[in-house]
């Protein structure tokens, strides 16, 4: 795990945050799929991202999700961290969007770093804005695009993430994760089909306009 740590985290921190990492942190690998944080959670690790993506939902009184944001190799989530600080129950849900590996470190142990190592403290902050920004795009998404623009948005995130044009998505699922219909989902790839921009398969769609 030494080398995955300094891959990931060696332009960051110093040798002797790296090797702390490498005794106390505890390695989690999920499948894609699963999940990793439930709503009403107590969180008791930071979860470091040395693998894959992981997707962070929100959840309304009627059960219907919302993406926020994807974390990806090298990130850390915001809301974990918040959550780690006030020792409250976790406001999101972490789902793996694909096969990911995770390094575990003990709550004590972030602020403990933070006194301790600035590369750690910067790259709290520096993650916390991340976030930030990420949750500000998209409230603007819902808030000021058609819902065509949305999903090809959706669409070339899940590409990003994933490193891969072809995504295996049902659009139930990303009914699900625009918080809309599935009539409409179908409607709007239709349209994003015939302007050429993406390709329809059965459970497959290929982003053309990345």
């Amino acid at each position: 795990m030494k080398e995955e740590l300094i891959e990931n985290y060696g332009y960051l921190f110093e040798d002797e945050l790296l090797e702390e990492m490498n005794e106390i942190g505890v390695i989690r690998e999920v499948r894609e799929g699963s999940v990793l944080i439930e709503i009403d959670d107590y969180i008791k690790s930071i979860p470091l991202l040395i693998d894959g993506a992981i997707k962070i939902l929100r959840e309304d009184g009627l059960g219907e999700e919302l993406v926020l944001y994807y974390i990806e190799k090298g990130d850390t989530c915001a809301m974990t961290l918040s959550c780690c600080v006030g020792n409250a129950k976790s406001e999101i849900r972490a789902v793996a969007e694909t096969d990911a590996t995770l390094l575990m470190i003990p709550v004590e142990k972030m602020t403990a770093w933070m006194h301790k190592y600035k590369s750690w403290q910067e790259f709290i902050v520096q993650s916390y804005h991340s976030r930030l920004m990420e949750m500000l795009e998209a409230i603007d998404t819902i808030a000021f695009l058609k819902m065509d623009e949305r999903l090809l948005k959706y669409l070339r995130d899940k590409a990003m993430v994933s490193h891969d044009d072809m995504l295996h998505v049902t659009h139930n699922e990303i009914a699900q994760d625009l918080h809309t219909s599935r009539v409409v989902v179908s409607r709007v790839l239709k349209k994003l089909e015939k302007e050429s921009r993406i390709e329809l398969f059965r459970n497959k769609i290929k982003v053309i306009d990345l």
